[in-house]
């Protein structure tokens, strides 16, 4: 699979712009600030339903509109689907493919693309949260309907905090809020869904993770990936990492227990002390923690594994073949060695998107089809030579283009 053609309306710094790409290598070449970022997170956001620099969906949309508009053609072997892709600053997004109207989460279903940033390096050294949102993502990625899944745990959370928060300031005991049971039910039954998943893809990673560290940096320092949960003891996000080993039962068994055990201290605080929302996942090299004891190079190379493991994962289970692999301002950041070896494992993806503010930077085998990019405008397309979809001019600027998104057909 990969993209033909993008087209964005109204889109972070773009009023209009219009994309050919090439299948094989494509490298977005502009200043920092320009733009290209820009380009490869709105075709992240097709595939993951989020942003991966920001967690609202308001700064997507440029100052002065009231939504941004993405559409893409794909090519999947002789089949072509087009996505579309309204993005509102208030109010649900909407979404269309080929043209019939579908719920936003359907798109995941058609657009499979794996995006490794600098901003990948919070998954290593960062909060737990940015570790959970990995993980979520690309547990959407894999099984679509996860998203109803989180997106239900996340409201019923939501709505159980709100009723600790309340019991709180009208000191209510445990034995005085029999609904709060009702809650745990929910809780309990949404968010044992999501432990077993987040467990089973940690497992799945596993071998798909050292292959990856070891072919980028070159050495076997033997990476593992293992959640630390807070239904057995734990709380990552208070930095306690206590577990009871002698607990035993199935996840909802555990979760009940947890949620029964922390009652009281729940009340005191108002808050859900006891779920995924709280664990954490824990990357360790050379057996150490990443965080906090792993170099520069260490961190950058898991983090990359990471992506590259998440994207063997996508390859082996597309029946629509190859994920988008996208390297957004990556090889200015490694080394001369990282940069040859990352190149080499991102060759062989059907297509590859890499963005860069050094065109040198990026290795010769992936500037084969270069986009310019400059003050949110795309001044020129060079076509990589024999290329069945290339285009074979330089386009207009985006500012200049006679078509938009909304006019080849009206989206929404």
């Amino acid at each position: 699979m990969f993209v033909e053609h993008l087209g964005l309306q109204d889109f972070r710094n773009y009023k209009t712009a219009e994309v050919s790409l090439a299948r094989g290598a494509n490298v977005f070449v502009g200043r920092n600030g320009q733009g290209k970022t820009n380009l490869a997170e709105s075709l992240a956001y097709l595939a993951t339903l989020g942003s991966h620099r920001v967690s609202q969906d308001a700064p997507l949309v440029r100052e002065g509109q009231d939504a941004a508009f993405v559409r893409a053609r794909l090519a999947h072997g002789e089949r072509r689907v087009t996505l579309d892709l309204q993005i509102n600053k208030q109010g649900a997004n909407k979404a269309r493919v080929n043209g019939a109207p579908v719920k936003p989460a359907e798109l995941p279903r058609y657009a499979h693309v794996v995006l490794f940033a600098p901003e990948d390096l919070q998954i290593v050294r960062g909060d737990p949260s940015a570790r959970r949102k990995f993980a979520d993502q690309m547990l959407i990625q894999r099984r679509p309907r996860m998203a109803g899944i989180i997106a239900d745990y996340e409201r019923v959370l939501k709505q159980r905090n709100a009723l600790l928060k309340s019991a709180r300031a009208r000191g209510v005991k445990g034995e005085g809020l029999s609904t709060l049971e009702v809650w745990d039910d929910k809780l309990i039954a949404f968010g044992s869904q999501l432990i077993d998943a987040r467990l089973a893809l940690a497992a799945e990673m596993a071998t798909p993770v050292a292959d990856a560290y070891t072919a980028i940096a070159g050495a076997d320092h033997s990476p593992t990936l293992t959640w630390v949960l807070s239904i057995t003891g734990a709380d990552p996000e208070e930095n306690e990492a206590s577990v009871d080993s002698a607990q035993s039962g199935t996840t909802a068994e555990l979760f009940r227990a947890a949620l029964v055990a922390k009652r009281s201290s729940e009340l005191e605080r108002g808050l859900t002390l006891v779920g995924p929302h709280r664990d954490d996942l824990l990357l360790m090299v050379r057996g150490l923690p990443v965080k906090g004891y792993a170099s520069h190079g260490e961190s950058w190379s898991v983090a990359l594994a990471l992506r590259l493991a998440s994207a063997e994962l996508l390859r082996e289970e597309l029946s629509a073949g190859d994920p988008i692999l996208i390297l957004d301002d990556v090889f200015a950041e490694l080394d001369a060695q990282r940069r040859t070896r990352l190149a080499e494992l991102a060759a062989g993806y059907e297509q590859v998107i890499v963005t860069s503010a050094v065109e040198e930077d990026v290795p010769p085998q992936l500037r084969a089809h270069v986009v310019r990019v400059q003050s949110g405008q795309i001044i020129a397309i060079e076509p990589a030579e024999n290329s069945e979809n290339s285009v074979s001019e330089t386009i207009l600027t985006a500012g200049e283009s006679d078509v938009t998104v909304a006019e080849e057909d009206e989206p929404f």
